[in-house]
């Protein structure tokens, strides 16, 4: 049966997942979960919330699925362990560090795969599961077939959004809110800048091109059970309670009654929260400018559902476990009462029952007595009752018999399964001296007229250059010039798995291929190639570099969200690079902003031309075309670093000119200036995040 899993962003959310039909809630306590703003609760908080979910029968998930730094591994580890003697069900995880930091700490603790993980391909899904997750928690962007694919090949446990907000950019791979506040989305605090007004190719004129409608695939809950769906995720941990129990309350009828919602019940679904009313667009494979609305902040409460909503779970306990129960009253022994929830059975003793004055008791009126639970979270319909003739027992014997039998079922029941728990590893020594030298410089190029002689005879130890162009440029005049590195798109389908092996194998002149996401590795396993990592795979501490060392990679692209002494203080099990030049992606997005506004036909050549997107105070975000008519949003500004030393100071082997909206000639110009000794930016420009870093 397909579990529906419920947000907990707040104590009062939590009781109304639960009494509303929860089969389990996703919560966070402390700073490390993509949520830091909601009402995150404290360990005792915590704690009883777990007794008290694992009492009626529900599961509780952690978590914490944020890129954490090397200082904050220690105290992570500490949440993993307390967690896990809490008795948490899972643990869901963003960063590679922190996926192997609780395996190692809490190995008996099942990990899940969050949906910040980038994971959208069978391969991607498929390498989580031999990773040892439990569960993968798929992309938001994908359509009905590419989850049932999925779902028919993939051992582990699949975890689909069904309903709530959808973030323009792929999760995990949003830098916006960090580049453009230091409000860091991969770090749970995200601001939301794609809930403001853009224009597109034009001017800011309170158009929303970024802010798409919440999803609603209320329809097809039924639909993605049968197709082998195991977790339904209902979002909103910073929703209001009220909000959690109407949608909670409306997807477990569906469920349950195996149906389609009602026009009443869509009502109540639309008047909880939406923007400009719900999209199925991604599920249905429809994008386009539908999928987008808005919703005002003077929204009015719809005071009668939420008054309704309140009522599901503020006055008694509707979430109830079924046991039976089995007294046996006895002359000259004491009382005995058995109780059992079907997995769980507990017998206590009380009272002698004594020899009636008057009038004996009957079975009929032990049993009404004994299933009197009112107040608690169980329910009892069925009472087996030996009782010899003659004897006679209190009420309040009775009662207290019943009550030690049900605290002492619930202390079975919420007692935490035995786990190890294992001292923090150290990181591993390093078998090679931190490399201190200045780095070498690499390019990447975005279109194939940047790759020029010109740029080769400057000999950069590396030109990167995405997979899809490869069929534009020839590399047999600047071979053995300098090395080459085939890109891999960060997005794409299962389909497109095999079709990018045959590339690579077909090309020639290529030294190393980038990857950017768990999925593209079994793409180019086997095939020779260096491997490096890109900066897709958010590198975010020592812990991360180790496990990519693990796996086969020659190389790593640190986040460009780390500060410069964060870099510099990074274990470089493998050698490092970082960008130091050029416009920084703030998105990548499924749905392309170019072809929304109308300026797309189809052709794809036409992502070639220039678009931007600009906002309230004018700036302008180049729209670069990307593999599959997706679209990447870059920084309004270049970073510019040539003219400060500390990036030739953090034991970076190599520095990567990421070259986007150059000219050809720009390319070369930058080339040589990251070359001198006294190197100048003529323009605007930024220093990224190498010197705030981010929340």
């Amino acid at each position: 049966m397909t579990e529906l899993l419920c947000p907990a962003g707040s104590r009062e959310s939590l009781i109304a997942a639960v009494q509303c039909g929860a089969d389990a809630v996703y919560m966070g306590f402390g700073a490390f979960n993509a949520r830091r703003n909601a009402k995150n609760f404290t360990d005792e908080e915590y704690e009883e919330a777990v007794r008290y979910c694992h009492e009626r029968g529900v599961k509780v998930f952690l978590t914490l699925n944020t890129l954490l730094s090397d200082r904050e591994l220690g105290e992570a580890a500490n949440v993993l362990r307390r967690a896990s003697a809490m008795g948490v069900d899972a643990v869901l995880v963003q960063d590679w560090g922190v996926l192997t930091l609780a395996q190692a700490v809490v190995p008996d603790m099942p990990i899940h795969a969050s949906t910040q993980m980038s994971l959208h391909t069978l391969g991607g899904a498929n390498y989580a599961a031999q990773l040892g997750m439990e569960r993968v928690v798929l992309s938001r962007e994908l359509s009905r077939g590419e989850i049932a694919e999925i779902c028919r090949q993939c051992p582990a446990e699949i975890e689909t959004f069904i309903h709530g907000a959808l973030c323009m950019c792929y999760s995990g791979q949003c830098t916006m809110s960090a580049l453009i506040g230091q409000r860091s989305g991969n770090r749970g605090a995200c601001a939301q800048p794609c809930r403001l007004p853009y224009g597109v190719n034009k001017s800011c004129r309170g158009d929303h091109p970024l802010s798409l409608k919440d999803a609603n695939l209320a329809a097809y809950a039924v639909e993605m059970e049968e197709m082998g769906v195991d977790c339904l995720k209902l979002e909103g941990r910073m929703k209001r309670p009220e909000y959690v129990a109407v949608i909670t309350y409306i997807y477990r009828k569906l469920l349950d009654e195996r149906r389609g919602p009602t026009a009443e019940e869509s009502a109540a679904l639309e008047q909880a929260f939406s923007r400009s009313g719900f999209t199925q667009g991604y599920y249905l494979s429809k994008k386009g400018p539908q999928m987008f609305g808005t919703r005002p902040e003077n929204t009015p409460e719809p005071k009668e559902l939420f008054a309704w909503a309140r009522s599901l779970y503020e006055k008694e306990d509707r979430r109830t476990v079924d046991i039976t129960m089995a007294a046996t009253l006895r002359a000259d022994t004491a009382a005995e009462l058995l109780v059992s929830d079907g997995e769980h059975r507990v017998t206590v003793t009380g009272a002698v029952p004594e020899a009636a004055r008057n009038r004996a008791l009957t079975a009929e009126e032990v049993a009404q007595r004994l299933k009197k639970t009112g107040g608690t979270a169980y329910r009892c319909d069925e009472v087996a009752v030996t009782l010899d003739d003659g004897l006679m027992l209190s009420a309040g014997a009775l009662n207290g018999l019943r009550r030690e039998a049900l605290e002492q079922l619930t202390v079975v029941r919420t007692a935490p399964p035995l786990r190890r728990e294992i001292p923090t590893p150290e990181l591993p020594l390093l078998t090679e001296a931190p490399y201190d030298g200045a780095p070498a410089l690499t390019v990447s190029i975005a279109r194939a007229e940047q790759l020029t002689a010109e740029l080769v005879e400057e000999k950069p130890e590396i030109i990167y250059i995405p997979l899809e162009l490869l069929h534009k440029v020839d590399l047999t005049p600047y071979v053995g010039k300098t090395k080459f590195c085939a890109v891999l798109p960060r997005i794409f389908r299962t389909k497109d798995e095999q079709y990018f092996r045959e590339v690579l194998q077909k090309t020639e002149g290529w030294d190393a291929v980038a990857v950017g996401n768990l999925g593209h590795l079994p793409i180019v396993e086997g095939l020779g190639l260096e491997i490096r990592g890109d900066f897709g795979m958010n590198v975010f501490n020592s812990r991360t570099l180790s496990f990519m060392k693990d796996h086969g990679f020659a190389a790593a692209t640190v986040s460009f969200e780390l500060r410069h002494q964060q870099v510099r203080d990074l274990r470089k099990y493998i050698p490092c690079e970082a960008i130091v030049y050029g416009r920084l992606p703030l998105m990548v997005t499924e749905n392309c902003p170019t072809g929304n506004a109308g300026n797309c036909r189809g052709d794809k050549r036409l992502c070639e031309r220039e678009s931007y997107l600009s906002d309230r105070t004018g700036a302008k975000f180049p729209l670069m075309g990307q593999y599959g008519c997706r679209s990447e949003i870059e920084n309004s500004l270049p970073m510019f670093l040539a003219d400060k030393d500390e990036w030739k100071r953090c034991g970076l082997r190599w520095a990567r000119l990421r070259f986007t909206t150059e000219s050809p000639e720009e390319c070369v110009a930058m080339l040589r200036e990251y070359r001198k000794e006294k190197a100048a930016y003529n323009g605007e420009f930024t220093r990224g995040l190498f010197y705030r870093g981010v929340e």
